[in-house]
């Protein structure tokens, strides 16, 4: 009786958190904006309107009117290393006054041969990168060519977060303080330290951290009611994660998680326990997710105050209905529109996913 209860709390554990394909054929219109960007990565755009593109192998787009009109010059050294490259742009949130913008890339400088994730802000002169400044470089460099995570996100008080994946050594990086990789960070826009970062007067560790125990979140995104930054992160075989970032979490990777092995074997002490935090949400079997935003547009009514997330897995997007600070359902939308790496909702109000191999489409309802 033991082993039969078992497996059907483990079978409702297992469906509750599979979304529900949701119609939208005859809702909404797929146009592509942009193509020949292979991978792209990360989605700003400019007061003035253009938008700006990262292709993963080391490429910096201007589009303006539907078209690529030109390419950025003066770009750090890209290391494009399996999973890493040129990743995520965030543009500082007063940036028509001061022009900051922020890029992650996998960076060979340092210690190490291989690369690890850098964080640098520039300006735009024209069509070249300008006054460029490394903010944060995580060490020793990996010939490692997985899980760099880069995200990038303010929030409301001005302070700069972003991800720094396990770099595939789950069993050193994540829950050592003292190490790089399995970590959201938190920084002043400059590149200062925070003073009240929670590891500052922590002797050896890494006093930019705010969270560990992450394995690779390659989404982030400010809530826009609560203020918090929310993270969705790979699991292996399932146990993708959404996590809300709060100050000295620990996530608890690789010591809890609803994943096994791609090899089938299981590896996790559990999937929850005291002092650790649990997800709001995770995914059995992996979708892997990339790109998020939370929907403020009154051009999608059904959508508003819910998160979009893509999946790399299954080519669709999936809605996830968020009830206070936390996820009550989701579901999938656009089966078929291809290896999602990205979504944003642009100044425009319209929502533009960046899709691997087919550049960026944007979602018009109808």
């Amino acid at each position: 009786m033991k082993n039969s209860t078992f497996i059907l709390l483990a079978f409702l554990a297992i469906t509750t958190t599979l979304p529900a394909v949701a119609a939208n054929d005859d809702k909404y219109r797929v146009d592509t904006v942009i193509e020949g960007i292979s991978i792209p990565w990360g989605m700003v755009w400019l007061p003035n309107g253009d938008m700006l593109v990262t292709e993963r192998q080391g490429s910096l787009y201007r589009v303006r009117n539907a078209k690529i009109h030109s390419k950025i010059e003066g770009l750090p050294k890209v290391h494009a290393n399996g999973q890493g490259g040129l990743l995520d742009l965030e543009l500082h949130p007063a940036y028509a006054d001061n022009g900051w913008l922020y890029l992650s890339y996998s960076s060979p400088e340092g210690d190490g041969a291989g690369s690890n994730t850098a964080i640098m802000r520039a300006k735009l002169d024209g069509d070249t990168l300008v006054d460029q400044k490394v903010l944060y470089k995580a060490e020793p460099n990996s010939r490692r060519g997985q899980h760099y995570g880069s995200r990038i996100e303010f929030d409301d008080m001005g302070f700069l977060f972003f991800s720094i994946g396990e770099r595939g050594q789950r069993d050193s990086n994540p829950q050592d303080l003292s190490r790089d990789g399995g970590k959201v960070y938190r920084l002043h826009d400059d590149g200062r330290i925070p003073a009240d970062n929670p590891y500052v007067k922590q002797a050896g560790a890494k006093d930019a951290v705010y969270s560990w125990g992450h394995r690779n979140p390659q989404g982030m995104a400010k809530n826009p009611v609560s203020g918090q930054i929310w993270v969705h992160e790979h699991g292996p075989r399932g146990g993708d994660e959404v996590n809300v970032v709060k100050p000295t979490a620990n996530y608890g990777w690789p010591i809890l998680s609803y994943g096994i092995n791609y090899s089938g074997t299981e590896f996790a002490q559990g999937t929850e326990r005291e002092g650790f935090e649990s997800p709001i949400w995770y995914w059995v079997p992996s979708i892997a997710p990339s790109g998020m935003t939370f929907v403020s547009s009154d051009r999608y009514p059904d959508w508003q105050g819910h998160l979009l997330v893509g999946s790399l897995k299954f080519g669709y997007l999936v809605l996830c209905r968020v009830a206070g600070n936390t996820i009550a359902s989701a579901e999938i939308l656009f089966e078929g529109i291809g290896r999602v790496r990205n979504v944003r909702q642009g100044p425009d109000g319209y929502i533009y996913v960046a899709v691997d191999g087919k550049g960026i489409k944007r979602l018009v309802p109808l």
